[in-house]
């Protein structure tokens, strides 16, 4: 029987990075995989995959709606969807054989099979080709993940009635596509899907798009994607979906109550949310305490309430995003290792990878309003940005909120181009506890796309120099 400092259920960021960070602090680790590959769901089916297919979309679609204007004149360009499906795979695969040389490099031991807790410290690894092995451990760490929240009353096929996995490996570009959700996952594949020739209309519950983001920044962002081609139905519920016949009829109906609506797609997307992934781990047999929402229930310091058994990522309370995973899976690993691990929840960035994209770190202006905290706002526009100008790239703004009596900055929002990338210098400037001022007395290189967060932090004292 095997025996271990500390053994992972699941590679994906949270778990692979747990494994990773203990093994180099010197403990005897292990992980369990289920899958074929490890990466879990964000390299394997998720995060990876859907960026690959946004930046080839992108691609395409500049190469027929933008090269000109730049005086590149080139054939209008043909879509081939199979070597695109290739291009994504072939990123998919060397991310994975990535995760699977640091496995090697850091002595860490795989374990593929589905596991089991069948008592403390002890884990049963289930194979369908051979016989079950059983692993000792000191401490076990839960990484397994998230699973796609079911629509009721809606079977997903993954071929007409599809999941986020199922829209990344769609044979061709649906006519129509309705999207069931208006968030992050939703609205990021129905981009791809767009930009490659489909009609995509997003139905959402809710009256907005990105509940939990800043609001100005959601509708900046609905009025581009309506430019875009994007049909909206929000305050919509899906009530069903009639698959009988060869074009799929979507049932709705507003979301207060009212009359029903039919719309006709040849794709329909369920991006509805995530749920934590804790089937066949045997946690109420251990008494794992589990929440109302089916996520596993830690203290300060990822323990359950089972003494030698934590958890992190998406099984566990907080926005369900891969480098929150992966912070929490240095944090637990630091902690195993007798280290003081720990993640500051109030910086932690969000992300859509759209385009323009979306990105926010801190709290947002609806936030701070109901907490009863006075702020200053600062915005500057990509219009008045130099090196947006000349790339062409001017939609959207940046928002930079910060606390009235002490100037520290609260949230930064920014919606425009490679706003993922220009988010970190907010999360680092947050994370030392910066003021506006801090960030506005910074010289920023020019021309670039960071002077846009400059400018935001100066607007703050209403001293923008550009604008």
């Amino acid at each position: 029987m095997a025996t271990y400092d500390l053994v992972v259920i699941g590679t994906g960021p949270g778990g692979y990075v747990c494994a990773v960070r203990a093994a180099q602090l010197g403990l005897k680790v292990a992980v369990v995989e289920k899958r074929a590959t490890l990466g879990g769901t964000c390299l394997n089916i998720g995060c990876i995959p859907s960026k690959a297919l946004l930046h080839a979309s992108e691609a395409f679609h500049e190469a027929g709606h933008g090269f000109a204007a730049m005086g590149v004149n080139v054939p209008a360009p043909t879509l081939d969807l199979a070597k695109m499906m290739t291009f994504k795979d072939e990123g998919v695969d060397g991310n994975v054989k990535g995760v699977d040389y640091l496995m090697k490099k850091n002595k860490i031991d795989v374990h593929n099979g589905a596991a089991t807790i069948t008592g403390p410290g002890q884990i049963r690894v289930s194979r369908a080709t051979a016989e079950p092995t059983d692993i000792t451990t000191k401490a076990i760490v839960i990484a397994t993940g998230s699973d796609v929240t079911p629509l009721p009353g809606v079977t997903i096929d993954e071929e007409r009635i599809v999941s986020s996995t199922g829209a990344l490996t769609l044979p061709k570009v649906p006519g129509k596509l309705v999207v069931v959700g208006g968030g992050v996952i939703g609205l990021e594949l129905g981009s791809v899907w767009s930009r490659l020739g489909a009609d995509v209309t997003v139905v959402e519950f809710l009256d907005r798009l990105l509940p939990g983001m800043d609001g100005e920044v959601a509708k900046q962002f609905q009025r581009i994607l309506a430019k875009q081609g994007f049909s909206f139905k929000l305050s919509t519920k899906v009530t069903g979906i009639d698959s009988s016949g060869p074009v799929l009829k979507v049932t709705t109906e507003p979301a207060a109550g009212g009359a029903a609506e039919v719309l006709e797609a040849d794709v329909v997307l369920v991006a509805i949310g995530r749920r934590p992934y804790t089937e066949g781990l045997g946690l109420e047999s251990v008494g794992v305490a589990l929440d109302a929402r089916g996520r596993i229930v830690t203290d300060g310091h990822y323990a359950t309430n089972v003494p030698g058994i934590y958890a992190i990522g998406d099984v566990i309370a907080g926005p369900m995003l891969a480098h929150k995973a992966e912070d929490e899976g240095v944090a637990v690993a630091e902690i195993l290792a007798g280290q003081a691990g720990h993640v500051n929840y109030d910086v932690i960035p969000g992300v859509v990878y759209t385009s323009p994209e979306v990105a926010s770190v801190g709290k947002t202006e609806e936030e701070l309003k109901a907490a009863g905290v006075a702020y200053n706002v600062g915005k500057f526009p990509f219009t008045a940005n130099g090196r947006a100008k000349v790339n062409r790239t001017t939609e959207g703004f940046v928002k930079v909120l910060a606390d009235a009596k002490t100037d520290r900055v609260l949230g930064v929002h920014i919606i425009g181009p490679d706003a993922g990338t220009l988010i970190a210098e907010a999360a680092v400037a947050m994370e030392f506890g910066a003021a506006s001022e801090d960030i506005a007395r910074t010289c920023h290189a020019h021309p670039t796309l960071s002077e846009a967060v400059k400018e935001a932090a100066l607007a703050v004292d209403k001293r923008a120099i550009h604008m």
